[in-house]
């Protein structure tokens, strides 16, 4: 046997060994380029979808620590007081027997000169309010900040 057959291929080629060559040689080495199958990258889908969702959940938070924050605004409620509502004058005996539309007409000269100052009330009442709620709301901070 040669050996130089089995290392180079040179020299004379042993029977056996050939037949053994013969039958593995579908078995043989063949190279092929490497093919590596394509698939979808969805990791980058992935991220913009949690980074939108993050910001999504910051936002919300975010608004509801802020609205938990805030003082609500109060409202005083206005009670209007319907002439009916009202209790009758005392009758003037020396005015004698009167029609009630004149004692009416009477009350309401007197009720246009309490119509205006009753519109300053309410202004004023207005301002005070306001200037309620902005010292609340300095408090409301100043305790917050001291926490």
């Amino acid at each position: 046997m040669n050996d130089d057959y089995l290392w180079d291929k040179t020299g004379q080629p042993d029977p056996e060994i050939q037949k053994l060559e013969e039958i593995l040689g579908a078995l043989r080495y063949q190279p092929k380029p490497l093919v590596i199958p394509r698939r979808r990258n969805y990791f980058a889908l992935m991220a913009i979808a949690a980074s939108v969702l993050l910001a999504v959940a910051a936002g919300t938070i975010w608004l509801r620590v802020r609205s938990r924050d805030e003082a609500p605004k109060q409202q005083a409620k206005v009670v209007v007081v319907e002439e009916a509502a009202r209790p009758a004058p005392p009758v003037n005996k020396s005015a004698g027997n009167q029609s009630p539309v004149v004692a009416n007409n009477r009350r309401r000269k007197g009720s246009a000169s309490s119509a205006v100052d009753r519109q300053e009330a309410l202004k004023a009442k207005e301002q005070l309010m306001l200037a309620l709620r902005v010292t609340s709301q300095k408090l409301h901070l100043v305790h917050t900040k001291t926490e």
